[in-house]
């Protein structure tokens, strides 16, 4: 694949050097620390290059470079020369690369110039009347995993001691994302998709028991006598999200640990997301005569069955650090305590 493309790319530059007409030498850098040296003395032989067959003299150079041979190419240089009359084609363009079957809501124009998009995967040339599209829209799948409390007017409810004060460690937000990253213009793309997620709230005493009746909620003392070792709320959601980014490396693709794309450019994007409410429960778990048990309780409990919110990303390689903040309240007016919740952690 790298040979194909620094093929095209020797074609491009070289064709960009003949309208230019002031350069006698074009330098491609090839990777971190390579490079090809293309050197001109007659602006004549520019035609000439036009008619080059790079793939067979870059497969040969490969070869020889593999194998350390220093000599020179055996093959005269006529022997590079490919028919003028026939038309230049791709014969090995892979899915990714060009694909002549997408449908227009992937077809790039908003450029006529020769382009190499920075992922080495999306390039597109006007040149000799020939127009080629790149993908646009990319697909990835994420996994979200930090930590969820809730604010109660604007604070922790640590503060007042209340009994459905959570623990940091242990109340876990874990949400599988799948989601597609769409260039709008140059390092402006939209991030949109949807997924599943988790939130657990653990409550900070273990004897609390999570209760419901006809007028709301209600967090009181187990009061058996029982060694209690947790007590949690989990709740949950179907999601979806619409997130504006600037990728400052203009990557196409997102990266991501599990697509094995890394990119080293710095990315930030603000958007609103909203999820339903499909599951919840409380959990307890506890020893009773030795035997350990873990009771269950499906049950609304007067939760809100829409959340939503604005999550703010931050990323770097193949690592995101988000915040998810609900913007309406955890339960239904007057069923329970005014509480926000809120998560943040890592995607992967």
């Amino acid at each position: 694949m790298k040979s194909y493309i620094l093929t095209a790319a020797i074609l491009f530059t070289c064709v960009g050097f003949s309208r230019a007409q002031k350069a006698d030498s074009v330098v491609i850098r090839v990777g971190e620390g390579s490079k090809v040296i293309f050197s001109i003395k007659d602006k004549r032989d520019l035609e000439t290059l036009k008619h080059y067959n790079f793939q067979a003299l870059m497969d040969d150079m490969v070869k020889k470079l593999e194998q350390r041979d220093s000599s020179t190419l055996t093959k005269s240089s006529t022997e590079y020369l490919k028919d003028t009359t026939s038309q230049v084609t791709s014969t090995s363009t892979t899915e990714e690369d060009w694909d002549s079957n997408r449908s227009d809501n992937n077809r790039d124009d908003s450029d006529d110039s020769q382009y190499i998009d920075n992922d080495h995967r999306q390039y597109y040339s006007n040149s000799n009347g020939r127009r080629s599209y790149r993908k646009r829209t990319y697909s990835a799948f994420t996994i979200d995993i930090g930590t969820n409390n809730y604010l109660e007017n604007g604070k922790f409810p640590d503060g007042n001691n209340s009994p459905y004060t959570v623990r940091p460690w242990g109340s876990w937000y874990v949400g599988l994302n799948s989601l597609w990253r769409t260039r709008v213009a140059g390092k402006f793309f939209i991030e949109w998709g949807g997924g599943v997620s988790w939130y657990n709230f653990k409550f900070n005493n273990n004897k609390i028991l999570m209760t419901k009746d006809d007028v709301g909620v209600s967090f009181t003392e187990d009061v058996r006598d029982l060694d209690f070792r947790k007590s949690k709320l989990t709740a949950t959601y179907v999601n979806l999200s619409l997130i504006p980014m600037l990728d400052f490396g203009n990557n196409s693709r997102k990266a991501s640990l599990f697509n094995g794309y890394h990119s080293r450019s710095f990315r930030i994007g603000v958007g609103p997301y909203a999820g339903y409410r499909i599951d919840s429960y409380t959990k307890q778990m506890y020893f009773e005569n030795g035997d350990k048990r873990r009771p269950k309780d499906h049950d609304n409990f007067y939760l809100n069955n829409l959340r939503y919110g604005m999550r703010l990303q931050l990323g770097f390689r193949s690592t995101d650090i988000f915040f998810n903040y609900d913007m309406n309240e955890l339960f239904a007016d007057g069923r329970g305590p005014k509480l926000n919740a809120f998560s943040f952690g890592i995607t992967l």
